[in-house]
């Protein structure tokens, strides 16, 4: 899986739309779209503000396997 399936799968579990996401974190609801779909993927700074935002880790996030 890519980081934009794992965002998908977060803002999903938590019943958030693209739009309420964007604007928690800052951004427009058209980057969280490119980042779900895999067209872009975000910078680091701002995957440490989802990671912030999920409460999960930046590696949960990207899925790393220690």
């Amino acid at each position: 899986m890519n980081i934009g399936t794992n965002i998908k799968e977060l803002r999903i579990e938590r019943g958030l739309s693209q739009a309420a996401l964007a604007k928690a974190i800052g951004v427009s609801q058209k980057a969280i779209d490119y980042w779900e779909r895999g067209i872009n993927e975000p910078k680091a700074s701002f995957i440490v503000m989802l990671s912030d935002f999920f409460e999960v880790s930046c590696d949960e996030l990207l899925r790393r396997q220690p």
